[in-house]
Parts: C-alpha cells; structure tokens; sequence
C-alpha cells in the first residue's frame, strides 16, 4: 500500500491477490476485518470491521489487459495506516467469502506465526497464497489455536468424550485448577509422561483446553438463558461483570494448567524440585531443582542448580526471566509460544536465557533456530545429568 503517492486506499501486490480471489468481470466487495498485531501480550489486537473491492480496473478499454486492484475502505485506515514500509499484510479469505487483513510489525513474533499458520515462508520462495486444508496448510493443533486466539478467532473443535463424565462429575461449576488438570490426564489414555514427556504436555494441555472450551459453552449457555434483570431493568453491570470473569477464567486456567502438568512430568520422571520456589528477597522461580534448601546453601555448587520459568505464550515477558534465581546464569523457559521471530530467539540467546518447547512445536521455527533449541526430553535429561556430577 502507498497512502502517500496514491488516494485509493490499496493493497499493493495483487498477483498474489489473484490466486485466491479470481478475475470476475465484475467489481466484487468483499466484507473484511482489518487486524494490528503487535507482540503485547497486554494488549489485544485491534481490530475493525469493514470491507475491500477487488475489480479490474481496465474493464471496458479495448485491447488492455486485466489490471486488478484491491481497495480497502477509508474507515479502515485507524488500523491500516498503523502499519510502515516493510510491515507484514496478511489477507485470508474465508469460506464465507469475508477477508481477513492481518498487519503487524516487521520481525515480530505474531508476524512469524502468521507466516507459519498460513503455510508462507517469504525469504525461501514457499508460495504467497495457499489453501488452509490442502495438503501443505498446518493442522489446527495446539500452537494453530493459540495464534486465532490471539486474533479473536475460534477453532471448531470435536467434543471430547469425557465431556460427559466432566459434567456429571462438577455439573456446571468449574472445579479448581488442580482438580481440572487431574481429571484431563485421567481422561486421557495411552500417554505416557516417562517415556514421552514432550508429547504428553502437548496432549493433556489440548484435551484439557477441549474440555475447558465445551464446559464453559455450556456454563456461559445456562448463564446467558437465566438473563441479566435486576429489578425489572437490564443488569448492565452484572452482564460486564460475567463477560470479564469469562475471559479472565480463560487466561488464568491456562497459566495453572500448563504449571500442573508439567509438575505431573516432572514427578513421572523422579526428579527432585520445588514449585513456586523463593529465590532472592522476593524473587521466585516456578521450579527450581533440586530445591530451596540446596538454593540458599551457597556451599551447594551452582552448576548442580537449576531453574525452569513456565509460560504458555513468553513474546516480551520472557525478560521478567532474568531476574530470578541469580545463582543460576544459564536460565530456561519452557513455553507453547510457536514461531517466535529469529530477533527474539537472537536477544534470549545473547542473555543466556534457552528456550524449552515441547519437541512438536519445533516444527513451527525456522531451521536455523531449531539446532538451538531444546526440548522436554532435553532439559529433563540435563537435570539428571546434574545428579552424576561429583
């Protein structure tokens, strides 16, 4: 786009444009929803609805060949003029026939998933228009789900079989986090946490969130067919009041259950580690190996110690990570965060942070990334190794 050499608010690039939209005769407008991303986890994407025309703009004029163009809407422009030479555009088109114009800023993390989840790679010559559902598109897996939750979409997912067992079990009160955990993985067969640690946290964090997502629908269901009136007159409040509790259940279940199966691992594995370990004055490390008391005997050696931050998505707050455990250099994050961008991988590294992702999610990285990365297996297998040292 060229909003200053050009009035007519377009999208530049329309051979790739032509791939997915055709060639009509005629001009054709499109409903659309316009998205900033940016790598704030604080913050949700700013979206707007609008629309787009795509149209030959030579129709009529004898002996020129077809010259389409694709025009976004003027009331767009408080999210489409965010965007600066060298930003990321994205469009999809759904199977409803509505675009989805995806921006975010260069080298960012969101820009790196985006680019993964539609099956694009710019800078070695993989296509720049594909068919989410052909063979080439990703499987809507854990790390697809998290990347349309960040843009306000939700996957349809099938209903878990346990749904029912759940319901009967806790009725439509969300038990504990603790409880919830507990019942995924006991729910869930032929994992196994010893012999394929990585696989089983992927596993139990997607029947959990399936469980979770199907149990609110119908928590949300019963809440909304009860209404909002209090005395006659349109519980305003009390209406916000839920939409908040729900979307923050959502963002705090997630945190806890990530925590709880990992904990699960780790003790199917025998390593010794203390949860929600204190540190230093008030810093705390969400698991710490072998322990607190081995931590605060400055005559335990340092390399026998070590610590694993957990956080389901990291983008910037990866940095909160440094500032724990000071008698450990070498830090860990373990993390579902897929396709985080080389620069960020680039800064950790230069901070001695590594990063942990279940051994699937490797996939989701540029290959010059994955040699650095470890796995579960990999930082399970380290914490053994400290056990052999003299």
């Amino acid at each position: 786009m060229n909003r200053l050499r050009s009035n007519q608010h377009e999208f530049q690039g329309v051979g790739g444009f032509r791939a997915f939209l055709g060639t009509p005769a005629e001009k054709v407008t499109f409903p659309a929803t316009f998205y900033w991303l940016d790598d704030d986890d604080d913050i949700r994407p700013e979206r707007l609805n609008s629309f787009c025309t795509w149209s030959d703009v030579r129709r009529g004029k004898v002996g020129r060949s077809a010259e389409y163009h694709l025009y976004y809407s003027a009331e767009s422009e408080a999210v489409v003029h965010r965007a600066r030479a060298g930003d990321l555009l994205v469009i999809a088109r759904t199977k409803d026939d509505r675009l989805l114009a995806m921006l975010a800023p260069a080298d960012s993390t969101i820009g790196a998933q985006l680019l993964w989840l539609f099956g694009l790679d710019l800078l070695s010559g993989r296509p720049d228009a594909i068919e989410l559902g052909a063979e080439n598109s990703v499987s809507l897996g854990l790390a697809a789900r998290s990347i349309l939750e960040d843009l306000g979409i939700e996957a349809e997912e099938p209903q878990p079989d346990a749904l029912g067992l759940l319901l009967d079990t806790f009725g439509l009160r969300f038990p504990g986090t603790v409880a919830f955990s507990e019942f995924a993985r006991s729910t869930l067969t032929g994992i196994d946490p010893r012999a394929a640690p990585d696989e089983a946290l992927v596993a139990w964090m997607e029947h959990e969130e399936a469980l979770f997502r199907h149990m609110e629908r119908h928590v949300v269901a019963e809440r909304l067919a009860n209404g909002f009136m209090m005395e006659g007159t349109a519980d305003v409040d009390g209406f916000l009041s839920f939409s908040l509790s729900v979307q923050n259940r959502r963002k705090s279940r997630a945190g806890w259950a990530f925590g709880h199966h990992v904990e699960a691992i780790l003790q199917a594995q025998g390593l010794d580690f203390k949860r929600e370990a204190t540190t230093e004055k008030r810093n705390a490390a969400d698991f710490l190996f072998p322990g607190e008391l081995q931590y605060a005997d400055l005559a335990f050696p340092a390399d026998r110690l070590a610590m694993l931050a957990v956080k389901t998505t990291c983008k910037d707050r990866w940095r909160q990570v440094l500032a724990e455990a000071n008698r450990i250099p070498a830090k860990h994050l373990l993390t579902l965060e897929p396709a985080i961008s080389e620069t960020q991988t680039a800064e950790m590294q230069a901070q001695s942070l590594k990063l942990v992702l279940p051994a699937p999610l490797h996939a989701t990285y540029r290959e010059a990334q994955r040699a650095w990365l470890m796995s579960l297996r990999d930082f399970i297998t380290l914490v053994q190794g400290h056990k052999t040292i003299a």
